[in-house]
């Protein structure tokens, strides 16, 4: 059982090292053609966030590559240069997901509601869990060993309610990007890919971090065997 759950454990980290390939190249590949409508990542956002009442968030320029996120806290969306400024496919598609946070957040989808009030709780454990769970299997403490179960159990719970919170996101992106027009019909395909592959990078990080949940649970029940 040991082994096997040890060759899952490789695929599954296998799986996320190849999809964060995956979204660079298909971001790379579409950022490449662009979109018929001309407009920026950054005026994509501004037009869907002032069509669905959320003029008073502001659209920010971010630095790095695919840093683009929503701040639920400060209320803003951050997009980083190439979807700030880009005019292609793959920076209205990046734009339109994140202002799809926003708009869960104005009308308190359940699933981001829950994500927000776990993550103070799942930013702690997740940050002590790995120092717990070495501790106890370096001493063999199964009572310390346990605790870091308990805590690392919390942080994939996180990622797993993460889930729908983007995959609903990435739905309302296509959704608003071909009901007002801002793309053509030939245009969702890249679109799709893009969305796609920024999802499959949550999934796999999820199924990796499930994975190696049950592989430490395992070790904790034959830890009590003996």
């Amino acid at each position: 059982m040991t082994a096997i759950l040890f060759v899952v454990s490789l695929l599954a980290f296998g799986l996320t090292i190849w999809a964060q390939l995956k979204v660079r190249g298909s971001f790379n590949r579409w950022s490449n053609q662009a979109a018929y409508s001309g407009l920026t990542g950054a005026e994509v956002a501004r037009y869907i966030l002032d069509r669905n009442g959320l003029s008073h968030v502001p659209v920010e320029w971010a630095r790095g590559e695919l840093t683009d996120h929503y701040d639920p806290v400060h209320r803003v969306v951050r997009l980083s240069d190439r979807v700030y400024h880009g005019h292609s496919i793959a920076a209205v598609s990046v734009a339109a997901h994140e202002c799809g946070h926003a708009l869960q957040h104005k009308e308190s989808y359940g699933a981001l509601v829950l994500r927000h009030r776990m993550f103070p709780l799942a930013n702690f454990t997740s940050g002590i869990a790995p120092f717990l769970l070495l501790g106890g299997l370096l001493f063999h403490m199964t009572g310390l060993l346990a605790l870091g179960i308990l805590f690392f159990a919390v942080a994939v719970g996180f990622q797993l309610v993460t889930l729908p919170v983007e995959f609903n996101a990435s739905s309302r992106a296509r959704q608003i990007l071909v009901r007002d027009g801002l793309i053509r019909n030939n245009e969702e395909y890249g679109v799709k890919k893009v969305l796609n592959a920024a999802a499959l990078t949550y999934v796999a990080s999820a199924l990796y971090a499930v994975v190696e949940l049950l592989r430490f649970i395992f070790v904790f029940l034959a830890a009590n065997e003996d």
